[in-house]
């Protein structure tokens, strides 16, 4: 699972990462949470880097809150649920982050952990979007975040993880190419470009958003 991240880069910075040349505003987030809108990289505008609501309401939806259920979405059952099979299909993108975090469980209960690039370089999330019409006839669109099996760092401290990206693939993620090719690309992220580390429990809020969440324990 993935229920927690942050994306606290400069955005001139995800720009050039990015190759994008246009940007929506927003705030550097060291504790991005569900509901909240976070920044995204769209199929339909691979030049612009966008805003969205994480937590992927389908279009077929009667309310909003439907969305705070599915934050994550399984890259092994993608194709058999239909809240996201279509979203896998034609509406893939980029989510934008520079760490994550994950409680592991201990006998003194849950200690938060950020999991991050070794070179502190920003990454992207394999994620899915969609768009829908809420009752005032506003557009919204929003996101999930998918996960995969752990690899050996992750193992330890949670039984899932998120997708992250091989930067060679980010830009064909974002293309129509077959679904086989995309189903591919939802693999553990490699070992020795990751570190994880304890941080303080300050993370276990939403409303704690500095850069003290980031620190080692």
């Amino acid at each position: 699972m993935c229920g927690r991240f942050s994306i606290s880069t400069p955005t001139d910075t995800l720009m050039k990462r990015f190759k994008v040349p246009r940007a929506e505003n927003f705030k550097p987030n060291y504790n991005a949470a569900p509901t909240q809108n976070l920044p995204l990289i769209l199929n339909s505008d691979p030049s612009t880097i966008s805003l969205g609501r994480w937590g992927l309401i389908p279009s077929w939806a009667k309310e909003q809150k439907i969305g705070n259920g599915m934050i994550n979405a399984r890259a092994e059952t993608l194709l058999q649920k239909p809240s996201f099979r279509t979203s896998f299909r034609k509406h893939r993108c980029l989510v934008l982050a520079d760490g994550f975090y994950e409680w592991q469980k201990t006998p003194d209960g849950k200690t938060p952990h950020r999991i991050a690039r070794k070179d502190n370089q920003p990454f992207a999330f394999a994620g899915i979007w969609g768009g829908w019409t809420n009752p005032d006839g506003e557009e919204i669109c929003s996101f999930s975040i998918i996960t995969t099996e752990p690899n050996q760092l992750m193992n330890p401290l949670h039984h899932r993880m998120p997708v992250l990206l091989k930067k060679e693939n980010e830009e064909p993620w974002l293309q129509e190419i077959e679904i086989s090719k995309a189903q591919a690309m939802l693999e553990p992220y490699p070992l020795e470009d990751l570190e994880a580390y304890p941080v303080s429990t300050l993370v276990n809020s939403p409303r704690n958003n500095s850069e003290e969440v980031l620190l080692p324990l």
